[in-house]
């Protein structure tokens, strides 16, 4: 079947997590991902372990899990950009590319020749996507930004939490998984310009930009309140009972969303008479009265196991879910159903490796895994001889000078 994406092309000089995370979803949906790598170095994730992929003989590979998790789709050309011969093949890449993205710091390209206004005089098509920390401008847009940086900056971390306890991060890099998101929004929106304009763009995400975004409601809360929203830990600020308790064995989240789905609770509960109470009758008052309520339901909750919550909760129509480990994720049949667990065949270590499926769900135009995330190099002369026309004597020249891998 044809992929959305299969005649796009994109030269990816991004690292780590953000801007691979972006290039992965678009290599899923088909388009031709070309990974800029560093001779001998390569991708930092890349050594970002334990745990590595095992080869046949149950060595280390050289391909970290969190490598794996990124970068699957694309292809790996290793090449010094810090040469000028190294500088013209991403040129006469970019002449037939569609997209550049990276993420090095504020000008950090322009002595390569390779920043916005360089690489737009000479190739006007091409959509150029940068992720920094900050932005392009601001008073700290020439910082080192790191999604850790961002989760406190942007008011994830205080967010995040035990109410008397510290500021929490979450346990992922997710303000780098957002703007990875963001920045292939802005992609495919200027894929669609430059369809209708002829002329590519700047795209300019930054981490601190999309974690505040992603702040959603509760940075809402205070511009309509002029306060903060409370740190509640598993608890939510504007919506009671919506945290976690627990049963007998184990961990249970209930979710109660409006006023109906707590009637239904307070009768599973046995406690039919909390939905006539006027301090738990309406969402507004539970709020107000979460400190009493939320103990008796913690209560109800411990005397049953997770199982039997579970069912109960769910033939009345209350949002409820187990707390589940990655074991727990993986073996549970709706999981299987949507194929997030998929295998890829790995050069690197000579058997297939299991990956994170795509939770996209095209019904004409389906993800597609062609790639498992390459060893550093692994395609350089397929690139050179494929993109660009190559032969064999000017590519092991470039070899014999260090300038590929």
């Amino acid at each position: 079947m044809k992929s959305a994406l299969e005649n796009i092309t994109i030269v990816d000089l991004s690292r780590v997590l953000a801007g691979p995370a972006c290039t992965q979803i678009l290599g899923d949906l088909g388009a031709n991902v070309i990974k800029i790598e560093r001779p001998a170095q390569g991708d930092d994730t890349r050594k970002w372990g334990p745990p590595f992929v095992k080869d046949q003989d149950g060595n280390d590979t050289t391909e970290s899990a969190y490598y794996l998790s990124a970068n699957r789709n694309k292809r790996s050309l290793a090449v010094d950009l810090t040469t000028a011969d190294g500088q013209e093949i991403i040129h006469k890449l970019l002449e037939k590319a569609d997209v550049l993205i990276e993420n090095f710091k504020v000008d950090g390209l322009a002595k390569y020749g390779l920043d916005y206004e360089s690489v737009h005089k000479r190739h006007p098509h091409i959509i150029y996507a940068s992720i920094t920390g900050f932005g392009q401008n601001g008073p700290i847009a020439h910082e080192p930004g790191y999604d850790f940086l961002a989760q406190a900056m942007g008011g994830l971390m205080a967010a995040t939490g035990e109410p008397d306890g510290q500021p929490m991060k979450v346990g992922v890099a997710l303000s780098d998984i957002m703007t990875g998101h963001y920045a292939a929004i802005g992609i495919l929106a200027a894929l669609n310009n430059r369809a209708q304009t002829g002329t590519g763009q700047h795209i300019d995400v930054a981490l601190l930009d999309c974690t505040l975004a992603s702040m959603t409601n509760l940075a809402q809360y205070y511009l309509t309140s002029g306060k903060t929203a409370p740190r509640l830990g598993n608890a939510h600020s504007t919506i009671v009972p919506y945290q976690v308790f627990e049963a007998s064995d184990g961990h249970i989240i209930i979710a109660v969303g409006n006023d109906r789905q707590f009637s239904r609770l307070a009768k599973a509960l046995n406690h039919g008479e909390w939905a006539e109470d006027a301090r738990f009758a309406t969402n507004s008052a539970r709020i107000v009265h979460r400190d009493e309520l939320c103990p008796m339901i913690a209560e109800a909750v411990a005397s049953q196991t997770m199982d039997y919550w579970i069912a109960l909760l769910q033939d009345v129509d209350v949002p409820v879910a187990p707390v589940n480990e990655m074991p727990d994720v993986f073996a549970h049949p709706q999981v299987k159903a949507r194929d997030m667990e998929i295998e890829m065949e790995h050069k690197g270590s000579g058997h297939t490796v299991k990956l994170v499926g795509s939770p996209l769900k095209l019904s004409e135009t389906p993800v597609v895994y062609n790639r498992a995330p390459p060893v550093c190099g692994q395609d350089t002369d397929d690139v050179l001889k494929k993109q660009l026309g190559m032969d064999d004597t000017a590519i092991k020249a470039l070899k014999d000078k260090g300038i590929i891998e």
